[in-house]
């Protein structure tokens, strides 16, 4: 393992960093994506309910990567910095932080929730997706320990070793999933709560083995991960003060697109249901190459900023641009050369392909926007004023939530017009993020 943990600005480091971050975001994609077609020959309520189940959850995660990007800025800014001793006493703090908010999630499912789904699902909709919620909420700790994995590992530069855990937990998901879900090779046929079983049992193993490549490549010793496990407030309040923002803008983000899908749910069919529960792997398949990017940028530019290299992040985040934007233009054109063919790898019905082609051209349009726009919106996160990025965030949900209301509610407009809000999310979050980077504000922040 290198000793050198500051970065070059280059087109090689850029690479070295994202693809790895790439491949380790791909394959839990692939997971969702074999896990949705699992559930849609299984029936289309199946594949419907998941959009709503799958959609909360994602609140809970997405507070988990906030806590992920506010740790990797500060483990960065640190390894710019040259001061490897402080990375592990900061890795350790997060990881409490991040149990604590596991159990106030689990607590707030078995509660809060029951009283939400009652009120604005159908009485089969809503028991259905709190028998599997239970279930899969049990998961999350071991999720949020896993997902700070990508903090450290990004942050000292050795995103490399992300991908080995992240095999072990599509390995086992895939199994699982197929067995649980059908009744195969004499395990039970559990139908949608297996699906939340099998999570829960990938989501333990890929921690446990991304644990233990980081125990046998010497990286626990080297930074004295785990060696002080007492809570340390001076440490907890600067990864709080970090994360914080951003744990909110992640969950206020993800509950913006829970209140599209139950919008969806109560005024669209379950064919169109279904079309966007397929949406939604749209955005996590092929937008693991921009979250790679992204969180490439969050690390080079806090990295950059820790070596007292300021004059050189514009250019960096240019170049990063330029790369992710390319990429989005070859995926949207891919879509659109193709849409019946990837609609058909989950349900090959006339009715569901003929909804969903149009849907999946408006989207791949969006791609292209976040390709920038989230590049953008992590540069501000990497310069450590993270309150900004969440009031871009504020800005931008109270534009999307109003519109999507209205479209869909108010003048029960088809689906089609209810995706377009993408289009208005990125513009916002790109064009507000861009011009406080270049308005050069960030380069008196300090963490």
């Amino acid at each position: 393992m290198s000793d050198n943990l500051r970065v070059a600005v280059s087109y090689r480091q850029i690479w070295k960093i994202a693809l790895p971050i790439a491949m380790a975001l791909l394959v839990p994609q692939l997971n969702l994506i074999i896990n949705n077609i699992f559930l849609g020959h299984f029936s289309e309520q199946a594949l419907a309910l998941a959009s709503i189940t799958g959609v909360y959850y994602l609140v809970f995660a997405g507070i988990g990567f906030g806590l992920n990007n506010g740790l990797q800025t500060l483990i960065s800014r640190r390894a710019g910095e040259d001061r490897p001793e402080e990375i592990g006493r900061i890795f350790t703090q997060g990881v409490l932080i991040a149990l604590v908010v596991a159990i106030a999630g689990i607590i707030i499912t078995y509660t809060l929730t029951p009283f939400i789904f009652r009120r604005y699902l159908s009485a089969v909709q809503a028991e259905q997706s709190l028998d599997f919620l239970r279930i899969r909420i049990l998961g999350l700790p071991f999720l949020y320990v896993y997902q700070l994995r990508n903090a450290l590992l990004v942050g000292i530069n050795q995103s490399k070793f992300l991908i080995i855990g992240t095999l072990a937990e599509a390995a086992a998901n895939i199994f699982f999933d197929y067995t649980l879900i059908f009744g195969r090779w004499g395990f039970p046929a559990l139908g949608f709560n297996g699906a939340a079983i099998s999570s829960i049992i990938a989501e333990f193993l890929g921690m446990i083995v991304i644990f233990a490549v980081i125990s046998r490549q010497g990286i626990a010793t080297k930074f004295s991960l785990f060696t002080r496990l007492h809570l340390d407030r001076a440490r907890a309040a600067s990864i709080l003060k970090m994360s914080g923002p951003l744990a909110f803008q992640h969950a206020a983000s993800i509950i913006a697109w829970f209140f599209f899908y139950v919008l969806v749910a109560r005024n669209a069919s379950q064919t169109g249901l279904a079309v966007s529960t397929i949406m939604r792997t749209v955005f996590g398949f092929f937008g693991t190459f921009f979250w790679a990017l992204a969180a490439t940028t969050n690390s080079m530019v806090s990295n950059v900023i820790g070596q007292n290299r300021r004059e050189e992040v514009i250019g960096l985040v240019e170049r990063i641009t330029g790369m992710s934007v390319s990429v989005g233009l070859a995926i949207c054109l891919l879509l659109n050369l193709f849409p019946a063919q990837y609609l058909a790898l989950f349900r090959s019905d006339e009715a569901f392909i003929q909804t969903g082609v149009p849907v999946l051209r408006v989207i791949s349009g969006a791609l292209v926007l976040l390709s920038a726009g989230t590049v953008w919106l992590n540069a501000v996160t990497g310069t450590g004023n993270t309150r900004i990025t969440f009031l871009v965030e504020v800005i931008t949900l109270v534009f999307y939530c109003t519109y999507i209301f209205i479209v869909l509610e108010v003048k029960k407009m088809p689906i089609i017009w209810g995706w377009s809000s993408e289009w208005i999310y990125w513009v916002l979050l790109f064009s507000c993020s861009f011009l406080y980077m270049k308005s050069g504000r960030w380069k008196s922040t300090v963490i």
